[in-house]
């Protein structure tokens, strides 16, 4: 039975927010939050990926953003009933903007908004063409000379670079790339997306074979297209590469392959890009208005540099340059590192008989797929969340509803959870004189991912082998090379046939220096992290990514990145501003990104 007091409290609670907004009583809608209350705002009333803190974060906001944005109409959803828990009502809301409409999510607390999550979906007068818009795609009826969707479609590649320039150039063709070039396509927005490899997905299919998604199917979903129900939990890089391809294919992105940038200047007199390509041998010059680089947050490797290296008669490589083991059957192999591509080069070498060793240079948190799975993800993402009525959309609205400020208090009891239940599987690794950690205040993986992107495997196999001394474990740093050895720096010898270099990557600024010039990557300064002040993520508190899928400091240009998830969910928020800014609207940037850090 719906409790109506439940519903009146949430109702009047809408009732009031509308009335003082309306009335542009900013001290009134302020009062309404919490002394400790957060106001996630995606692209809605700051246009700008923002959190504000507190009464006074929201008065600051509505001061510079009511007038231009102009907030209301805040309803419960349709068919949605408020619901009380443990002292907070929550609510599924929609409202309305001077732009566009949009959705979130509300949390009550002791009279107050404790949370609240304002994401635009859509902007008036400019809406997708879906559902009840869907094009006919037949046309009826006799006509002359009637062009045939085929060859409209080989028009618009073969015109679009030459005959006419594109709103937006998207400079990688991974899942960002893709998805954010889909969503600009059912947007009506020219775009262009770049890439060097031969076909869409080679990103994955040029990796270690035993490459594999370490999420689950339900968390990987793409825009428009999800995975059917057959698709398997864990989806094998190859497959992930021919998915891709398919739906560029059938989503009709404009997609150059066998294409890289050469440099890249922005005139501030035109407010336009001059992308200078080489498309498969031919020169072309690109002038977009907007630039989006989807080069990855793992897209730029730390490829470290010790003395002896150029001396040493093996191989030497960075993780993403590893091909697999093939090669190295009974022959001595040094992985440095122990994250996830780590352990997975470690393991696939291990399987191909080859003799492997592990460098620990610091310590690394693991958790078990499956407890990570029934624990962490099970509630949002997974067959039973679908059967309860999560669906993809609803679970990524309750993940982005959940403040970054406080998301490490949600994450630390289910991390307790996980290392109660593979206590067992801890005392074998630790045993086996594996360092391990929970980030540095227990928060576990998710709030590692987020803070600095690295630091964690999701175990599918390998800590066993290093349990079980399968995998041999040495920790310490890299110090020299020797002509058939890497020696580390407390002398210890390890002969080797190949050393791979599982070092991770390093910020995507560090492609806008590699493409446009150090000094455009210096204006923007560091991408990812929340400025968590924790290990590998430096202070101040930020609030939310840094310099990710939202203004940055340099004019027209952006970044998109992230896993699959993150390319779904925060794709349609990057579209929507890319699609306000080539329709002429009004778009005051509430909070621009500072720059605290280069790199």
């Amino acid at each position: 039975m719906l409790d109506t007091t439940i519903n009146t409290q949430t109702q009047d609670m809408l009732d009031s927010l509308n009335a003082a907004l309306e009335s542009g009583d900013i001290d009134r809608a302020a009062a309404l939050f919490a002394t400790d209350s957060y106001w996630r705002d995606l692209v809605a009333v700051s246009w700008n990926l923002k959190t504000v803190e507190g009464p006074d974060g929201v008065a600051d906001m509505l001061r510079n953003q009511l007038e231009h944005t102009r907030p209301g109409k805040f309803e419960i959803q349709s068919g949605e009933f408020p619901a009380e828990e443990g002292g907070v009502i929550t609510a599924w809301i929609t409202f309305e903007t001077k732009s566009g409409r949009g959705w979130g999510l509300m949390r009550i607390r002791d009279g107050r908004i404790w949370t609240l999550l304002t994401a635009l979906q859509e902007l008036k007068g400019f809406e997708e063409n879906r559902g009840t818009r869907r094009p006919m795609g037949a046309e009826h009826g006799a006509r002359k000379n009637r062009t045939s969707w085929k060859e409209r479609r080989e028009a618009e590649e073969a015109d679009l670079g030459y005959g006419t320039q594109p709103y937006v150039l998207i400079v990688g063709g991974g899942q960002g790339g893709i998805a954010l070039g889909a969503r600009l396509r059912q947007l009506g927005v020219p775009a262009i997306v770049l890439d060097k490899h031969d076909r869409p997905g080679d990103q994955w299919r040029s990796r270690y074979k035993s490459l594999c998604l370490h999420d689950p199917i339900w968390y990987d979903h793409l825009p428009y297209i999800k995975f059917p129900d057959n698709w398997p939990v864990f989806t094998p890089k190859d497959k992930v590469g021919d998915w891709l391809e398919m739906y560029t294919k059938v989503m009709e992105i404009n997609y150059w392959t066998r294409s890289e940038v050469t440099g890249a200047s922005y005139d501030d007199a035109t407010g336009k890009w001059t992308v200078e390509v080489n498309r498969d041998g031919e020169k072309v010059t690109l002038e977009p208005t907007q630039l989006v680089l989807a080069t990855g947050m793992s897209g730029k490797p730390n490829m470290p540099h010790f003395p002896g290296m150029e001396d040493f008669k093996g191989t030497i490589q960075h993780s993403s340059q590893h091909e697999g083991p093939g090669p190295w059957a009974g022959k001595k192999v040094v992985v440095i590192g122990s994250n996830n591509s780590a352990h997975d080069i470690c393991a696939a070498l291990w399987e191909g008989d080859a003799d492997v060793t592990m460098v620990q240079r610091s310590s690394t948190h693991i958790v078990r797929s499956d407890s990570l799975m029934e624990i962490g993800l099970g509630a949002l993402y997974s067959e039973e969340a679908v059967a309860n009525g999560v669906t993809t959309e609803k679970a990524d609205m309750i993940f982005a509803s959940l403040p970054y400020k406080i998301m490490h208090e949600f994450q630390i009891p289910l991390y307790d959870q996980m290392r109660e239940r593979d206590a067992e599987f801890y005392a074998g690794l630790e045993k086996a004189g594996f360092d391990l950690d929970w980030g540095d205040d227990g928060s576990g993986l998710f709030m590692k991912y987020l803070r600095r992107g690295s630091g964690y495997y999701i175990d599918v196999g390998a800590s066993q082998l290093i349990i079980d001394g399968e995998v041999k474990l040495a920790k310490g740093q890299v110090d020299h090379f020797e002509e058939d050895a890497v020696v580390l720096a407390d002398g210890t010898r390890f002969p080797a046939d190949l050393v791979v270099f599982a070092t991770g990557y390093g910020s995507m600024n560090g492609w806008a220096a590699d493409l446009i010039s150090q000094e455009v990557a210096d204006k923007v300064g560091k991408v990812w992290g929340l400025g968590s002040d924790t290990t590998k993520d430096p202070g101040p508190w930020e609030g939310e990514q840094r310099n990710m899928w939202k203004p940055t400091q340099q004019e027209h240009l952006w970044f998109m990145g992230g896993n699959l998830h993150q390319s779904r969910h925060y794709s349609l928020y990057l579209a929507l501003q890319l699609k306000a800014r080539l329709e002429g609207l009004e778009t005051p940037v509430y909070g621009l990104q500072e720059v605290h850090h280069l790199s």
